[in-house]
């Protein structure tokens, strides 16, 4: 049986595989998981700057801070700067896969406050306000942190680059200790 997964980076654009196979240096994998960190981390990005800044037909940070403040969040403006950062600098941090489980736990975090403050209560399916889109944001965020960004990011020079089990765990407990945090503040 032919192995295309090899765990060693290549040192030249092909390497030679099981029984003499060749396997790319940038495999259909790395660019699938590329084209999704950057379709998602930018969508991401865009929304934290929706919230910090205005752009993109978003409320800026005022508005985005008064709407915190009616979700129970004082003072509004603090938390509405850490939602829009999180989210934000979350969003780049997956888009360039750099710093990819901390990343991925910003994400997890700010939708683990917004499936408790805002969509838990009206069941799953976004049409009613549900949970659906913030469940989607977190699973994609902690399966990119499992995977890990592939080869075509920053990461790929870093011990946490490849992905697994401790890179899911780090990024699903920080997200899971700072969403607590905040919803106990």
């Amino acid at each position: 049986m032919v192995t295309k997964r090899i765990l060693a980076r290549p040192a030249r654009p092909t390497e030679t595989a099981a029984h003499g196979t060749t396997v790319p240096l940038v495999s259909a994998a790395d660019c699938g998981l590329l084209l999704l960190r950057l379709t998602f981390g930018l969508l991401m990005a865009g929304h934290g700057a929706q919230k910090l800044f205005g752009l993109f037909g978003g409320r800026g940070l005022t508005a985005t801070g008064q709407y915190f403040e009616s979700l129970g969040y004082r003072p509004g403006t603090v938390f509405a700067v850490i939602g829009g950062a999180s989210e934000f600098l979350g969003g780049l941090g997956l888009a360039l896969g750099l710093l990819t489980p901390l990343a991925a736990a910003a994400l997890i975090g700010v939708m683990i406050n917004a499936m408790v403050t805002v969509s838990a209560g009206n069941g799953l399916w976004v049409t009613e306000q549900g949970v659906e889109y913030n469940v989607c944001i977190a699973v994609v965020a902690l399966a990119v942190a499992a995977i890990g960004p592939g080869r075509l990011a920053v990461d790929r020079f870093f011990r946490w680059g490849s992905g697994g089990w401790p890179e899911a765990a780090l990024a699903l407990v920080l997200g899971g200790i700072a969403a607590a945090i905040s919803l106990t503040l």
